[in-house]
């Protein structure tokens, strides 16, 4: 076994492979980045070194680099994690040439599954099914129009060179291809540097399951089941399952031999991942062969008792398999839910900021928080804008999903826009609950995951203002406690008036508009009035949450402040709410028409118009890319372009001005 390894990488996965090398007590190296300094995966490892500036290509991707680092440090292997380099035949290749060992498959694999194009053409000489496409080397674009016409249409374009939904277009329409397939050109170029990509016939409703293999030095391989992972947006897994459901013992047995016959063809080592595409009918298709360990295999962890990092290490390290096939069983039922700062409210986009407040679920045998981020930290416009995987595992299906569900409502995440509300309205959504799957199953039931202008209800205003007194009443007690007098009247926060009924007036604000509060002092008990209704209530504190009684209807709900906002969780939701002064109903103005905004932060990589254009509705104006994605801002209506803030390779930030057009009846 090793004594000292470094690892390649950032966040959760490095934080997640240094806590298995502690527990066999190995060393570990961590690398950094100058965004990086002072992140939860430094401090997890022994020692760590400097790689260079924030972008990947002048840090992580840096292979020599880290690499001299191994070699200073007296580490004897690799890790890349998942991501960067870890799919890297020339890093691979070059660890071997100094003398260390890359804790993933030889070269050869890489190489061979590296390229879908390639790998589709091994797994067609091996009689694997594959789904209908091209995947020649002629990149030619009017070739790939063409192929894509014979196909036909709904096709998928897909980088070559790809992995997580990073340069994939659905293409509908013979006429929307061309725009298309620049679009994922360039965005396979930023993430792999490779623009070559695939054409494939887009299934409808299909469902992704891939098969986790492993394999030694010695020859044995095994698959250690499968995970069901259809549930994506932007072709990106937001949730996976451990076992698929409704996946028959035969089918199992059939992909699972088809995976290691796939892994045995290239002559792999270590942990694998072989994906394929099924149809609702259980007919399956190849789709390809991630050679390395997946964000998603903490589910196949939790069905099985077994450390996947731990078997690399092994593997690795010239050991045989742990356990052969016959030894493997499947307990229970795992699900992982992909924590992101992101809204979804707008189309998932990357949100960029500081943690300002952070809770999660405790941590238990059955809820698992995988991190590399804690209260305090950025979400940089760098890296993947993951926070966190929360696994959560049951006896079966059902209660693995209420475990989900209750553990989605204890995490919170202030500072950035997060999708944990998505998140909990997927698992309890009941075509879910029945297993319902399919790759567009977000798309059909956006409408209920992703409800529009929900106002909040009488019992969540009131909510916020007994959350607000309780607020006011700790802060009056601080203040007791640190006088000379604390018995002082002063000091009370009892909402005394002369001439009137205690109580306490409190302004707030929900998506501009403004909301009054009065509470009126009942005793033990309150009063409370809303515009529309007057409700009773009691309140006691509960750990930092605060049991409200409405009514007679009793809950559980927490309350966040962050300078003037406040943010109240309850039953999976999150309002966030904005505190005034009581004698003013302070608003912010809405911003004129014609001035287009940054909807992220990020750079500008095209601007498709230039000053004195006219345009008209929906035409696409400029390109930005955040964390490796594009989003393109389109006009919302006709006129001429009167002004362009930023040019190509500019760096912006989330709501400056773009551009300002002129309406069309000014233009």
């Amino acid at each position: 076994m090793f004594e000292k390894i470094l690892i390649a990488n950032r966040g959760e996965i490095a934080v997640r492979v240094a806590r298995t090398a502690r527990l066999l007590g190995i060393k570990t190296v961590a690398v950094y980045s100058e965004a990086d300094r002072g992140a939860l995966h430094v401090e997890s490892c022994d020692e760590a070194y400097l790689l260079g500036a924030a972008p990947p290509r002048e840090s992580y991707l840096r292979g020599e680099r880290i690499i001299e680092i191994a070699v200073r440090s007296g580490a004897q292997a690799i890790h890349p994690g998942y991501g960067f380099l870890s799919e890297n035949e020339d890093f691979a290749r070059a660890c071997a040439d100094a003398g260390l060992v890359f804790i993933g498959p030889p070269p050869a694999a890489i190489r061979a599954m590296g390229s879908k194009s390639e790998s589709k053409r091994l797994m067609a000489a091996a009689s694997v099914p594959l789904v209908p496409g091209y995947h020649g080397e002629d990149q030619d674009d009017a070739l790939l129009h063409a192929e894509a016409d014979a196909i036909g249409y709904p096709v998928l374009i897909k980088a070559s060179a790809g992995g997580g939904g990073k340069g994939m277009r659905v293409v509908e329409r013979h006429e929307e291809f061309p725009a298309a397939l620049g679009s994922a050109r360039r965005e396979a170029k930023s993430s792999f540097a490779d623009d070559r990509v695939l054409i494939e016939k887009y299934l409808s409703e299909p469902r992704h399951i891939e098969i986790q293999v492993f394999a030694d030095t010695l020859g044995n391989a095994v698959y250690i089941f499968e995970r069901d992972c259809s549930i994506q947006r932007r072709h990106q897994k937001v949730l996976e399952e451990a076992p698929a459901p409704g996946m028959s013992p035969e089918r199992r047995a059939q992909m699972g031999s088809a995976a290691v016959a796939a892994a045995q063809a290239i002559e792999y080592v270590g942990a694998g991942t072989v994906e394929f595409i099924a149809e609702q009918s259980g007919t399956f298709y190849f789709m390809e062969m991630n050679t390395r360990l997946q964000v998603e295999h903490p589910v196949t962890e939790m069905i099985t008792g077994l450390d996947l990092v731990e078997w690399q290490l092994r593997v690795a390290s010239g050991e045989r398999l742990p356990l052969l096939q016959d030894q493997l069983r499947i307990r229970g039922h795992a699900l992982e839910a992909r924590v992101y700062a992101e809204d979804p409210e707008r189309n998932f986009l990357p949100s960029i900021g500081g943690i300002a407040h952070l809770r999660t679920p405790s941590p238990a045998a059955a809820v698992r928080i995988d991190t590399g981020v804690r209260e305090g930290d950025e979400i940089s416009a760098y890296y993947d804008p993951m926070i966190a995987k929360l696994i959560v595992h049951g006896e079966d299906r059902p209660q693995a999903l209420r475990r989900m569900a209750d553990a989605l409502t204890h995490y919170q995440v202030v500072g950035v826009n997060t999708n944990l509300e998505f998140l909990h309205r997927l698992v309890t959504h009941p075509a879910f609950a029945a297993a319902k799957l399919d790759t567009g199953f977000i798309g059909r039931h956006q409408e209920a995951l992703l409800p529009k202008n929900v106002a909040p209800d009488a019992t969540v205003v009131a909510s916020l203002a007994l959350a607000e007194l309780e607020f006011a009443r700790a802060a009056a007690r601080r203040v007791a406690q640190s006088s000379g007098e604390p018995n002082s009247p002063w000091f009370a926060a009892d909402g005394w008036w002369l001439n009137s009924d205690n109580h306490r007036i409190f302004s707030f604000e929900y998506q501009g508009k403004p909301l009054l509060v009065t509470v009126h002092f009942c005793g033990t008990s309150y009063l409370i009035d809303l515009p529309e209704i007057s409700l009773s209530a009691t309140v006691a504190a509960v750990g930092e949450g605060l049991r409200v009684n409405l009514d007679g209807e009793e809950f559980l709900c927490h309350c966040v402040r962050s300078g003037e906002d406040r943010i109240l969780y309850r039953q999976g939701r999150a309002w966030r709410f904005r505190h005034l002064d009581a004698l003013t109903h302070a608003g912010d103005s809405g911003g004129g028409g014609g001035h287009l905004t940054a909807p992220m932060s990020g750079a500008v990589i095209s601007v498709l118009v230039k000053v004195g254009d006219l345009v008209s509705a929906g035409q696409a104006l400029l390109v930005m890319e955040a964390m490796k994605m594009e989003h393109t801002i389109v006009a919302p209506g006709p006129g001429r372009v009167l002004r362009i803030a930023f040019g190509p390779g500019d760096q912006v930030k989330d709501g400056v001005e773009l551009l300002e057009l002129a309406a069309a009846e000014a233009a």
